[in-house]
């Protein structure tokens, strides 16, 4: 079991492994197939700390029903000794009895849960920062941010961060500038609701076309991928960023710290985009409906190594890639009747999502010349 005083830090051969997992939304009918499918990658990548970035555990109006299916969510990398920070997205305190202060409270008694060092903190419980020390632990060699990009403003859109967790990132970073030297401690950053100035990285278009998607708020405008700017990964749906802007993205060019800021909330984008120096980065939700789509969600490994903190490197998992006929086969043999349901339903369902989205890819470019997919 982790203990409290876990220390979150690059490995002996000077790597550090991030899974990033979210919008799992668990309730009744999908949290045995997603939690067997979590547990399994769990097992396969071994992560350093798994960061799950909100809509994780459907809000009840029972307590104690909540917090049993958060006790099932944290086992697992309780089980595998693998770190974990929580925050939250826009569902996870839109109903239930249980406040985002109480959630936090919650996740943050398990052992393996990081500790958010900013106890006397008067905002969001759900934005705090954790320290990667260097493999000999000697220092701060990289950091984590984990933000809260609320759930909805008054009008009823999409959140964003707030105006004093911007504040509270901009102090934290000077604050560990100071402490590094004068030099600016290297970052990603993980939360829910995508930043807007995404719309800033892709390209515009005034008419309806193959893979472009109608902006969040201007539903006349189209949003496409860019050729002319650095892209990765598929672009599926509508960027869904909140409609106040506190001036995150800024703070964060200002600050010069944060590589990459990483969300979900949209369930089936898996992409990359650079605008002013920040990849803007989505990832697939990670879960299972049982259905065809669903099989293609999964999650995102990062990965940094002590030498060049610089740079990250990073892939997408889907859930269809998971399995093989022999990995199946071995499920099989070690007894797991419910494993081999799930792994072979998502390799069957997987066949028709692939090949529809193949087609899609090469229809899109004999059509209209553009990709809908980059490499990354």
């Amino acid at each position: 079991m982790l203990q409290q005083e876990k220390t979150i830090k690059f490995d002996n051969n000077g790597q550090f492994r991030i899974m990033h997992i979210t919008d799992t939304h668990m309730e009744d009918d999908n949290i045995d197939a997603s939690l067997w499918l979590i547990e399994e990658a769990c097992k396969r990548e071994c992560p350093n700390i798994a960061i799950v970035t909100g809509d994780n555990v459907l809000n009840f109006d029972e307590p104690s029903k909540t917090k049993r299916y958060i006790d099932r969510l944290m086992e697992v990398f309780r089980k595998y000794g693998i770190a974990a920070a929580v925050t939250f997205g826009n569902h996870d305190s839109e109903t239930g009895a249980l406040s985002r202060e109480e959630l936090m409270l919650y996740y943050s008694s398990f052992d393996c849960h990081v500790k958010n060092s900013e106890e006397k903190k008067p905002f969001s419980g759900g934005t705090y920062n954790v320290p990667v020390l260097s493999s000999d632990e000697k220092s701060i060699k990289f950091n984590l941010w984990v933000f809260d990009s609320g759930d909805y403003d008054k009008e009823g859109h999409y959140g964003c961060m707030s105006k004093e967790d911007v504040l509270w990132y901009m102090k934290k970073s000077d604050e560990l500038k100071n402490n590094n030297g004068g030099h600016a401690v290297y970052s990603l950053a993980f939360q829910h609701i995508i930043v807007p100035e995404v719309y800033d990285a892709l390209k515009l278009t005034k008419k309806r076309k193959l893979y472009s998607f109608s902006h969040m708020y201007n539903k006349n405008d189209y949003y496409m991928f860019d050729p002319d700017v650095t892209n990765y990964g598929t672009l599926n749906e509508t960027p869904c960023c909140g409609y106040e802007n506190f001036g995150q993205f800024d703070a964060m060019v200002e600050k010069g710290d944060v590589l990459a800021v990483f969300s979900g909330h949209d369930h089936t984008n898996a992409f990359g985009v650079r605008h002013k120096g920040i990849d803007i980065v989505n990832s697939l939700s990670t879960r299972s409906q049982s259905d065809r789509f669903s099989s293609q969600y999964g999650y995102r490994i990062i990965e940094l190594d002590e030498n060049d903190i610089s740079e990250y490197t990073t892939r997408v998992e889907r859930w269809y890639n998971m399995f093989t006929l022999s990995d199946i086969k071995a499920i099989k043999r070690s007894g797991d009747k419910y494993g081999v349901k799930i792994a072979s339903g998502v390799k069957f369902r997987g066949l028709i999502q692939r090949f529809m989205t193949k087609v899609g890819r090469v229809f899109c470019h004999i059509v209209t010349g553009r990709k809908n997919t980059y490499k990354h």
